[in-house]
């Protein structure tokens, strides 16, 4: 699975870092980003992607490229 932030959408609620925080973390724009897409299982990922109240965290199918969220 391939995980994007759109930085345009995020506003650095966070929730995806305290979530997944091997994954996600803030950088000094206080947006998200990816820091290791295998950081944790996919469920826990797919929790962050969920929490984020601006769905600024797109995950797609890796092989096809089709977007899985949001």
């Amino acid at each position: 699975m391939k995980i994007r932030v759109d930085r345009e959408l995020c506003k650095g609620a966070g929730s995806c870092v305290v979530l997944a925080p091997q994954v996600f973390q803030m950088d000094d724009a206080d947006k998200a980003v990816v820091i290791d897409v295998h950081g944790h299982d996919d469920d826990t990922i797919w929790r962050a992607a969920e929490s984020c109240p601006f769905d600024a965290i797109i995950l797609e199918d890796e092989e096809t490229g089709e977007w899985l969220y949001p």
